[in-house]
């Protein structure tokens, strides 16, 4: 049977015992790291937490909705053992009426029927590491090699002595400003993030740097269920063509290769993201989204704003 609880009536040991056993299992869904990327997260739970679901909703205009939290490319259904498609749709079902409005992302093990409505599908892209190093290096494209040339004529330099705080800086003096929607708080929130994962052993970060011993790249990525995830990423724009992040990613591609473990790009839909990606080898995989809305007229326009946030 399957309970909806708040987050005060959930066992997080429990839960973390239930997502350790998940064949699906992912790194966003340890009850810490929802902690932090959305406090007062609820969930459904399936008898004696076999299977969960996080629930990550806020309130606004009076309305409750489910909306997908900063960090989390994919939450969804998580279980001890292999989830069927009637389970899935059990899940779906049993989200409480209250959640009047949805846009959540799933995961990839999360499986649908054909005739499911309010489903739509996000592409990932994946790397198995269990080859040695050459055989990964030699599926990679031409465009991809030709940029490590580059990188490798440049002279860099990987680097392990690198803080969270100087690829933030360098994301936001670069690509970030672009991003409008996130201020000092949002940051805040994420060095807590990589600070806790870190401390759990679940988070590693990364950095090139040039022959004068600046940081030109710099990434953090999180580790759990064999699983090494490309979280975040600065990289100085005016020094591009020497390729430092491709010579950063390839660099923890090498030191990976030969285990057991998956590279996760995460992302992309975006065609550009995602050629790049597949330039190291990686394939796509798809995963699935939760939408629906139920609400109508005035409120339904006014849910328009809520969208991504």
């Amino acid at each position: 049977m399957i309970f909806y609880l708040t987050h005060n009536q959930i066992d997080t040991q429990r839960w973390d015992e239930c997502i350790s056993n998940s064949p699906n299992g992912n790194v966003y869904v340890w009850s810490w790291y929802l902690d932090i990327v959305h406090p007062n997260w609820d969930a459904l739970i399936e008898d004696d937490y076999e299977s969960v679901m996080p629930l990550t909703g806020n309130r606004k205009f009076g309305i409750h909705y489910l909306f997908q939290p900063f960090f989390t490319q994919q939450l969804g259904i998580f279980s001890k053992k292999n989830l069927d498609k009637d389970k899935v749709q059990q899940f779906i079902e049993a989200i409480p009426n209250k959640f009047k409005f949805a846009e959540t992302r799933l995961n990839s093990g999360n499986n649908f029927f054909d005739n499911c409505q309010n489903i739509e599908y996000h592409i990932n892209t994946e790397l198995n590491l269990s080859s040695d190093y050459d055989s990964l290096r030699k599926n990679y494209n031409s465009n991809t090699k030709r940029d490590l040339a580059k990188a490798e004529n440049a002279n860099l330099k990987n680097s392990d002595d690198v803080e969270t705080t100087e690829i933030i800086s360098l994301f936001r003096k670069n690509r970030g400003k672009c991003v409008k929607h996130w201020g000092d708080a949002e940051y805040e929130r994420f060095l807590n993030l990589v600070d806790i994962a870190k401390s759990k052993g679940h988070c590693f970060v990364k950095g090139v740097k040039n022959t004068d011993n600046k940081l030109v790249a710099g990434a953090v990525f999180m580790a759990s269920h064999d699983r090494i995830v490309f979280l975040f990423s600065g990289a100085d724009e005016s020094n591009k063509e020497i390729h430092a992040l491709s010579f950063l990613i390839d660099n923890v591609i090498k030191e990976n290769s030969g285990t057991p473990k998956i590279f996760d790009f995460e992302g992309s839909d975006n065609d550009g993201l995602a050629r790049y990606y597949k330039g190291f080898g990686g394939h796509e995989v798809k995963y699935p989204s939760l939408h629906f809305n139920k609400t109508q007229g005035t409120v339904k326009f006014l849910l328009k704003i809520l969208k991504g946030k």
